[in-house]
């Protein structure tokens, strides 16, 4: 009895040291130390004419981009983000576009697969003023910050879905964070 409701509380606990120890390390890197361009963060797949790209809007992700794509991501993150929200919430920002002319797309198609949990985006705010229209012109993306009410741990896999599409760049991406990370902590004079 005593073992099940420690494992309870442990697993009820969770959700918040997951979030305290993102924030920490977010932390103790200042921005303003990375170098990376925000395609080297991003998941990109190809659906038809349609290419999606999703960005994390995580503070512990966008630190390691260049100042002035930190300053621009982590503006569209504050924009969005409710810091008293009860449940925990991960923001994306989501580009549509394609070389086409006249090509649909569904947000609603879009999802991630994480910690062997399928999400689908609690709310979609659009940032682009014909994301509403869900038809792109040549060359004209259309973007959205999509909101996802789940504890993300960066670190893993995250798989990103566009219909019957799906990508899994970001165990690709996870070495060339790590990298960064290092070479920007050094940069800031950090230790460790």
């Amino acid at each position: 009895m005593i073992r099940a409701c420690t494992i309870a509380l442990m697993l009820s606990v969770a959700p918040l040291m997951a979030r305290a120890q993102a924030q920490r390390g977010a932390a103790e890197l200042p921005p303003g130390f990375g170098s990376l361009r925000q395609d080297q963060i991003t998941v990109a797949l190809q659906s038809g004419d349609l290419l999606v790209k999703v960005t994390p809007l995580a503070e512990s992700v966008i630190r390691l981009l260049a100042p002035d794509t930190y300053r621009r991501l982590h503006a569209l993150a504050e924009r969005y983000a409710k810091p008293d929200a009860p449940e925990p919430r991960a923001l994306f920002a989501v580009e549509f576009f394609s070389y086409e002319q006249n090509v649909a797309f569904t947000p609603e198609d879009v999802r991630i697969t994480h910690q062997a949990r399928q999400l689908t985006a609690a709310a979609i705010h659009p940032v682009t003023s014909g994301f509403g229209r869900q038809q792109l012109q040549q060359q004209q993306p259309q973007m959205a910050v999509y909101v996802f009410e789940a504890q993300f741990a960066y670190e893993l896999p995250i798989i990103v879905h566009y219909g019957l599409q799906q990508s899994d760049e970001w165990t690709r991406i996870l070495p060339r964070l790590e990298e960064e990370r290092a070479k920007a902590r050094a940069r800031a004079g950090i230790g460790g």
